[in-house]
């Protein structure tokens, strides 16, 4: 699902959710700001946990080896802080159709 058809999903839901209907700039707004919200807590070195959905978190990736795929020569892959989500019950739940 790319984000043109996510927007979509969001207006269905929002409009499930509320009294009144919803527009395209609308469910962008909503899916932005849940984006960069993520984005700050995780720059500034929070966690975020949303009981039932899952965690998003910053995990360091240590340097290591690695092989450069064009040449074959063996190179150094320096050490990364790599965003991570672990996903809560009731995703996984839904995503197994366990109710």
């Amino acid at each position: 699902m790319n984000k043109t058809e996510f927007n979509k999903l969001v207006r269905k839901v929002l409009v499930k959710n509320m009294t009144h209907s919803s527009n395209e700039k609308e469910a962008d707004h909503v899916i932005n700001t849940f984006v960069e919200s993520i984005t700050l807590a995780l720059k500034d070195n929070d966690e975020v946990f949303l009981v039932g959905f899952g965690r998003f978190f910053k995990q360091k990736v240590a340097t290591r080896k690695g092989r450069n795929p064009k040449t074959g020569e063996t190179m150094t892959i320096p050490a990364y802080i790599q965003p991570r989500f672990t996903a809560g019950k009731n995703l996984k739940d839904s995503c197994n159709n366990i109710t």
